[in-house]
């Protein structure tokens, strides 16, 4: 199985990302990250969706796609070149002190931005592909990540 990224423009309508991800609900593929907005034009929205599946199988989920009514344009990008990122927010446990102080080596080492400040804890925000987002999960997890979210990876073609 190959991971694979695709770019779906779809009509800006109420219910079709429900349409969409029922799609792949009904296939039997999981969803490995979903992100979601509207794009250069205000009337479509790019969903950009990352699946496990050999390629006929993909092959299969991107014709039946097509032959949704507010799906426009899919393109799987995976083969091209292609840049992505993901955005992730990570709570930190964070006494005053020599802890705090580590904890903001590291962010700055991985060139994340501290956005919140409290007594016992720190909120990191970071930008990068999903290996940069796993490394400074793994170093933050001694110090005990309280809460994480993030955001699933966008991507768009390169040229």
């Amino acid at each position: 199985m190959n991971q694979h990224i695709l770019s779906v423009l779809v009509e800006n309508k109420s219910g079709v990302l429900a349409r969409v991800s029922g799609l792949f609900s009904r296939r039997g593929f999981n969803i490995e990250s979903l992100a979601v907005g509207t794009c250069e034009t205000p009337d479509m929205s790019r969903i950009t969706i990352v699946v496990d599946g050999d390629d006929t199988h993909i092959e299969q989920v991107k014709k039946q796609l097509n032959k949704l009514i507010d799906v426009i344009k899919i393109t799987d990008i995976t083969e091209n070149e292609h840049v992505e990122r993901e955005l992730s927010l990570i709570k930190v446990h964070a006494d005053p002190g020599i802890q705090r102080s580590e904890i903001m080596q590291v962010a700055g080492i991985f060139r994340a931005n501290i956005i919140d400040v409290s007594q016992k804890a720190l909120v990191l925000e970071i930008t990068g592909d999903s290996e940069k987002i796993l490394a400074i999960k793994d170093l933050l997890e001694p110090y005990g990540i309280i809460e994480l979210v993030r955001t699933g990876r966008v991507a768009l073609q390169r040229g």
